[in-house]
């Protein structure tokens, strides 16, 4: 378990003391200048835009009368209100149209590089940036979403900023950013059948709540996170925002050089070779010092769910909900609040709640690992009759792959709906809303209230256990399932 945990007092420290961690080697090379007891000018590599928060950036940018200053260094999509049925046609709802319309727009204008609807690299703006290899080890990445973490995943310093950092970043390529403290997570062992990266980080948010990496730069590492594939730890690194943490960076690896080799934008011939050289020195020395570590076994994690209103509010799908005795007085208000919500009680087991709805999908389990997780668990199998499905594949390129592999057959003889690419449910914004007073089991990230439609009640866990939920009709334990 997570007992051992040390503090070192960082930021005493004398400078030039000790080695550097990741978070410190990618910051120091990225400083344009130091403002004296102040924040930082920090050069940005690469800006990730998308039609939700990119409209109130371009206008402060053409009252002003100033172009974009680096339009190459800007990526765009259309992914939050876009539908995920019948993308070919006019989008129904008028605000969602109006924002997708701006952004066509506005990248015209100013000639950004646009995926949009019908574009075969169109999807969710934090699947394509790595599957494109446009997401690269060493960088700085911004976007106006706070999931950017995710592109962390691969050795970068990736968060999300507001839409006046937006309209900064496209004016200058640099923003004013105070460095965080610094943590490292190490997660080590083998990992328990039917436990896979989504419950690796529900469990650690769970161990040190919704807020207990505010003010951080996580980074995770240990023998269990260098075993997860590329898009294992994207999830990890996606969910580090949930926790409160600026950004979750994971050091690259020969499993991230195999991942980028030969995607549409990494580097080529030479250039490869100079960036693998470069990407090779990317990792904490043995004597960097951190603010707060943290030691977490692998074995102690089981399949898990959240039961309540926030992230940190999750168990292990065998535990029972807290009672009203294990909870903090503090927090007894917003916890019977929470349950009151979710029409749930203290104490109670959460396994075996029916379920209304299941949604796989999101920046967090939307890649063709997750579809081929739910794929190979499924086959052969059919939905409970009570039960809506939805799968929405993150990007273009994931759908024509679930394709080209034949798993959306094998989804649709399972009764489950093969949807087009976009954050859908995840977020209440666009068509694709859970009614009032519905469960739902979610792969995404966030079971906020409203968070997926106005009164839905969302439960997060992993697409394995999505699954499984899909089958029975209910929350259940996916290991019981498992030869």
């Amino acid at each position: 378990m997570m007992d051992t945990t040390k503090h070192s007092n960082y930021n005493s420290t004398p400078s030039g003391a000790g080695g550097h961690s990741l978070f410190e080697k990618i910051w120091d090379k990225h400083i344009v200048q130091t403002i004296e007891d102040g924040p930082s000018v920090l050069y940005i590599d690469k800006h990730l835009i998308h039609e939700v928060t990119s409209p109130q950036a371009f206008t402060g940018l053409n009252k002003r009368g100033i172009k974009v200053f680096r339009p190459k260094q800007i990526v765009a999509t259309a992914d939050h209100n876009v539908p995920t049925l019948n993308q070919h046609l006019p989008i129904k709802e008028a605000l969602s149209r109006l924002q997708v319309e701006a952004l066509i727009k506005n990248c015209a204008e100013h000639g950004i590089e646009l995926y949009g609807l019908g574009h075969p690299y169109q999807g969710i703006v934090h699947v394509i940036g790595p599957e494109l290899g446009i997401t690269q080890p060493g960088l700085t990445v911004v976007c106006g979403d706070s999931h950017t973490s995710t592109h962390g995943a691969f050795g970068a310093i990736a968060f999300g900023i507001g839409t006046s950092e937006v309209e900064m970043v496209m004016t200058t390529q640099c923003l004013l950013q105070s460095k965080p403290k610094l943590m490292r997570i190490n997660v080590d062992g083998e990992l328990n059948k039917g436990v896979v990266s989504k419950d690796i980080i529900l469990y650690i948010i769970s161990l040190i709540s919704a807020s207990g990496a505010t003010g951080y730069a996580v980074e995770f590492a240990g023998s269990t996170i260098r075993n997860l594939s590329m898009e294992a730890r994207m999830t990890i690194c996606n969910m580090s925002i949930e926790m409160g943490a600026r950004c979750g960076l994971i050091a690259p690896d020969e499993t991230t050089f195999n991942y980028i080799k030969g995607r549409k934008f990494a580097p080529q011939a030479d250039e490869w070779n100079k960036k693998l050289t470069e990407w090779k020195t990317l990792f904490s020395d043995a004597d960097a010092i951190f603010d707060k570590e943290i030691f977490i076994d692998a074995a102690a994690i089981e399949p898990m769910i959240t039961y309540g209103t926030n992230p940190g509010m999750g168990i292990g799908v065998s535990k029972h909900i807290p009672s009203l005795n294990e909870i903090d007085a503090k927090e007894k208000n917003s916890f019977e609040k929470s349950l009151h919500y979710m029409g749930l009680q203290a104490g109670e087991h959460i396994k075996g709640k029916k379920i209304d709805y299941v949604f796989i999908g999101s920046c967090t389990n939307s890649r063709i690992e997750d579809l081929r997780m739910v794929a190979s668990f499924v086959k052969g199998k059919k939905k409970a009759n009570d039960v809506e499905v939805w799968i929405v594949p993150g990007s273009k390129q994931v759908e024509a792959q679930a394709k080209q592999e034949g798993l959306d057959k094998i989804l649709e003889a399972a009764g489950f709906m093969l949807r087009q690419p976009g954050c859908s449910a995840c977020l209440g914004m666009n068509e694709d809303k859970i009614p009032a007073g519905k469960y739902c089991i979610s792969t995404s990230n966030r079971n906020f209230e409203g968070r997926q439609g106005p009164n839905a009640r969302t439960f997060l866990a992993s697409p394995l256990s999505a699954a499984v939920a899909a089958i029975t009709g209910k929350v259940s334990d996916v290991r019981e399932f498992l030869n």
